[in-house]
């Protein structure tokens, strides 16, 4: 359970982890901050340090991520940027694309690592995966410096992983993004209602979160696939 090769990976898995996750709160914050509402900002959020959000979520971003890892062999977590509710019914779309940046910001990572893939590959430095799972998406090639099978490891993650996020998070239930997202397709006056709405569903949004957990492979596995497929285009 901890030989040196499981640890080695889980530090890889866990710096991946913290830039997604830091990633996807900071654009919250940031898209908060344009639209008019400084919560955030004034937390110290607006940034890609992992610090203020491990210090707002400590539990969800160093916990529970390698609770998961030892049971599973994966990460998961959770973060948050606060924003004020009242801002958010003001002005619903500003608040449903403060939103939609956070899954955004994992698709952008997940695209950046696909291109250092394509130019591993273009070089000759990467193969495709045996398996295609999370940590072996690519593989270092033979003859390459021992260093590029970590390399290797963190842009294979770093795909897989921010895909997972960025789909997941947009599932349109409470109180994933996707939720609130929808603001951005409906009349501003029914979107401000979908926010008082959701405020006074307070602890009730587990149930969300549950089905969301029960549905998310119906799409996070079609969309991993589309993925790699478009990743693998002419290999």
């Amino acid at each position: 359970m901890f030989d040196p090769q499981r640890i080695a990976v889980g530090v890889i898995w866990f710096v991946v982890f913290l830039l997604s996750a830091t990633a996807h709160e900071a654009a919250h914050a940031w898209m908060a901050l344009r639209g008019g509402d400084k919560t955030a900002y004034h937390f110290g959020q607006v940034t890609l340090s992992p610090i203020p959000h491990m210090q707002r979520e400590p539990f969800g971003m160093l916990i529970f991520p390698w609770l998961t890892f030892f049971m599973n062999g994966w990460m998961m977590g959770w973060a948050s940027a606060p924003y004020d509710p009242y801002w958010a019914i003001r002005y619903p779309r500003r608040a449903a694309w403060m939103s939609l940046a956070g899954p955004v910001a994992n698709f952008i990572l997940a695209a950046i690592a696909a291109i250092l893939i394509r130019i591993g590959l273009i070089l000759g430095v990467f193969r495709p995966g045996m398996t295609m799972r999370f940590t072996d998406v690519i593989q270092a090639a033979d003859g390459t410096p021992a260093a590029m099978d970590a390399i290797a490891t963190l842009l294979g993650i770093m795909f897989a992983l921010n895909i997972l996020l960025g789909v997941f998070n947009l599932i349109p239930l409470p109180p994933l993004d996707g939720f609130t997202a929808i603001g951005l397709v409906l009349p501003e006056s029914m979107a401000a209602k979908l926010r008082e709405w959701q405020m006074t569903m307070g602890a009730y949004q587990i149930f969300g979160m549950l089905i969301a957990w029960q549905v998310s492979g119906y799409v996070i596995g079609p969309a991993y696939y589309i993925g790699l497929s478009i990743l693998f285009f002419g290999y």
